[in-house]
């Protein structure tokens, strides 16, 4: 099985994640603008089972514009978030692409709160998923394309 290892910024706090991702997607909504400091963020999830967590983290918990809790694992030393799970992703744990530093990285295949997307940003691919919600609130079974 292969193994994907993202870290934060200083290398410390580590996701280590086996297997393929169960879903890539962007996301344009303000709180995650925010949180990566970008016009969007991308991310990868995968079975909780297969991800383990190891270094010095700090959790950092909010609700999102779906109304549902996220759950952020921050690295305390440099504040990279390198893991996160949301209550309307029961059992799964999305990880920042960029923890990953892996240009080769699978392009994402959803794109979600478009609404709120920069004018000047596109996701390109013509097996992507566009919509203004995220596509759980849509379909609530996990979509592995």
């Amino acid at each position: 099985m292969d193994k994907r290892t993202a870290t934060c910024r200083c290398g410390q706090l580590q996701a280590i994640c086996e297997g393929e991702p169960v879903r890539v997607s962007v996301c344009h909504c303000l709180d995650c603008q925010k949180r990566t400091g970008s016009a969007f963020a991308a991310q990868a999830r995968w079975p909780e089972a297969q991800v383990t967590v190891t270094g010095r983290a700090k959790t950092w918990e909010r609700v999102a514009d779906s109304g549902r809790r996220a759950r952020y694992q921050l690295c305390p030393d440099c504040g990279s978030t390198v893991a996160y799970a949301n209550e309307g992703w029961p059992g799964l744990i999305a990880v920042p692409l960029g923890a990953f530093a892996d240009p080769g990285f699978p392009a994402p295949k959803f794109s979600v709160y478009e609404h709120r997307k920069h004018p000047w940003v596109a996701v390109l691919g013509e097996d992507v998923d566009h919509s203004s919600t995220p596509s759980i609130a849509r379909n609530p079974v996990h979509t592995t394309r």
